[in-house]
């Protein structure tokens, strides 16, 4: 035996603790935990894949009774052609913002997020695992919202590439918004503060129910701040070929914000902020 082995328990009959060494990821950690994030919202379908279905479909039947049948066009589309892609880009949003923002604040109010610290898992592992946790649920609930909405309102897919990238970068994006806010946040009338008073208002001010286009300046200006309207601009351009916007900027502020809302999730595990205390 040598004296490694001696020293770690690890030779014949030895009860000592074993150092495992996974190399540069923990696979089976990371794959744990995000395994553990899709069971728990697949525990309650209803609540987390059915509700915004219905949700999403009363907003389609407001719509639809509000136009009294009239056919009305945006851009030479159907106004309900129009309003699908949008509704299904705000249900991805809003889900995966949701089940990262429940996850964690349910771990710390119960006082067993400690469960997630002691594990051998890095910052980025732990960042991912529960990112990729949020964005399966988003998807998951923008395919049953797009299957619901265009069983009524049949819509032909202009761009697939957009559709998934799109609604790819969308979720992920909302994702760590949400794991950053329940890592910040020490109770839930904060999470519910920033639900309400930043994602719902810049949801709703993103072109969804609208074309940015028919907006008198400034708004027309500030809604190009707005990361919300290239969420629904390029899901938007990918159902029906029509966009507001750019879709090479709306690709780009994606793919920076989710690599900076990435950094800081990393920052937060890495330093045990708000996670320690």
């Amino acid at each position: 035996m040598t004296t490694e082995q001696a020293r770690t328990g690890a030779g014949r009959g030895g009860f000592g603790p074993v150092q495992r060494s996974f190399g540069a990821v923990n696979w089976i950690g990371l794959w744990t935990l995000y395994v553990k994030e899709v069971r728990r919202f697949l525990k309650v379908p209803g609540q987390t894949l059915l509700a915004p279905c219905a949700t999403t479909l009363l907003y389609l039947a407001i719509f639809a009774l509000a136009l009294g049948g009239a056919v009305r066009e945006i851009h030479g589309i159907p106004f309900l052609a129009f309003l699908g892609p949008g509704l299904i880009a705000m249900a991805i949003v809003q889900n995966a913002f949701a089940n990262t923002v429940t996850s964690v604040m349910i771990s710390k109010v119960q006082g067993n997020i400690v469960d997630m610290l002691v594990p051998p898992l890095s910052p980025g592992e732990l960042t991912l695992a529960f990112a990729l946790g949020g964005l399966t649920r988003g998807v998951a609930v923008g395919v049953a919202v797009a299957v619901a909405i265009f069983a009524f309102v049949p819509t032909a897919v202009h761009d697939w590439a957009a559709v998934v990238c799109y609604g790819l970068g969308a979720s992920l994006m909302l994702s760590l918004v949400g794991l950053a806010t329940a890592v910040w946040a020490d109770k839930f009338d904060q999470t519910a503060a920033i639900t309400n008073f930043v994602i719902t208002p810049l949801a709703f001010l993103s072109g969804t129910f609208y074309s940015i286009d028919r907006l008198p300046e400034p708004w027309h200006a500030i809604s190009l701040f707005n990361p919300f309207f290239y969420m629904i601009d390029g899901m938007r351009y990918g159902f029906t070929g029509h966009a507001d916007g750019s879709i090479a900027v709306g690709a780009a502020v994606l793919v920076a914000a989710d690599l900076a809302l990435y950094g800081l999730c990393y920052w937060m595990f890495a330093t045990g902020y708000k996670l320690k205390e």
